[in-house]
């Protein structure tokens, strides 16, 4: 077997709901729902080593996630399978997003493994191709593919790129990680959750509309999620991402949310600080 190391780090970044509404439900269960993505200067980092043997695998421990259910050796799999390709790979995760936390860090992880392979094994595959292959492991994995700040509805698969005059304001965010972690799955079968949202514009949300749902039904069931936007509408407008746990507020200078991130700390909470950015650090650090 034939190993061959590269030194690049892959990022995988973080990313924020602007606003999560939920228009309906489908007969197959799945959630109808707006949303706006915006993606972060943070997250994880990945690097890749090739192997001639087909194998594919990771080389970093993710606790609680066995390696046949992660959705890096799942996107390597399938993509390699998809283009043909007999290499394999080892996937090494830098880990700093929390799981359960509403940032997408999976779905990051995933696409960019397909952005990395496609280019480190030259398979020549489309941006169009790699998100289609992405949609197969999560609603959420096409927009990080394609980079760019998005609408999303449907179920989060039919994307509208966010750019020029529709592209969102690129603040500085603190983001506070609670701690606690919360499924998805439990709040999306969560009785009391707002499930008839009227369907807003793209207009609409430039003008300010738009909440996130899912926020009511976490803070009644995680206190600590409650607490940490209460602490940040201290400072800013604050909101949940996704469906949680982690909540964010914007900042027009950095220092401002360095201030209240100490602020934070000093209270015992976790956070950082990081850019919005309305295109992704995997495009735009030269990847």
């Amino acid at each position: 077997m034939k190993i061959e190391p590269t030194t690049k780090r892959w990022p995988a970044p973080a990313k924020l709901n602007l606003f999560l509404h939920i228009t309906g439900r489908r007969a197959d269960g799945y959630h109808q729902l707006q949303t706006v993505f915006q993606f972060l200067d943070y997250g994880d980092e990945l690097m890749f080593s090739l192997r001639d043997d087909g194998e594919v695998g990771r080389s970093s421990d993710l606790p609680g996630v066995p390696s046949e259910q992660d959705l890096v050796v799942r996107a390597a799999r399938l993509l390699l399978e998809y283009a043909d390709c007999r290499r394999g790979v080892d996937i090494e995760v830098d880990k700093r997003l929390p799981m359960g936390g509403g940032l997408g860090g999976g779905s990051s992880n995933a696409a960019t493994t397909l952005v990395a392979l496609n280019e480190l094994c030259e398979l020549g595959l489309t941006v169009d191709q790699l998100a289609a292959l992405g949609l197969q492991l999560g609603a959420d994995v096409p927009v990080f593919v394609r980079g760019r700040a998005a609408w999303a509805e449907g179920v989060g698969e039919l994307i509208t790129p966010l750019e020029g005059e529709l592209a969102p304001a690129e603040p500085w965010y603190l983001v506070i990680t609670p701690a606690c972690s919360v499924a998805t799955a439990q709040v999306f079968t969560a009785p009391d959750l707002t499930r008839d949202c009227h369907p807003i514009t793209i207009s609409h949300f430039l003008a300010g509309q738009g909440i996130n749902v899912c926020e009511a039904v976490v803070k009644k069931r995680f206190p600590p999620v409650a607490n940490a936007l209460d602490f940040l509408l201290k400072y800013a407008p604050a909101r949940m991402s996704g469906t949680g746990a982690c909540v964010f507020a914007p900042f027009n200078e950095r220092a401002q949310a360095r201030r209240a991130l100490h602020d934070a700390i000093s209270a015992g909470w976790q956070g950082f600080v990081a850019k919005g950015m309305n295109r992704s650090p995997l495009y735009s650090s030269g990847q």
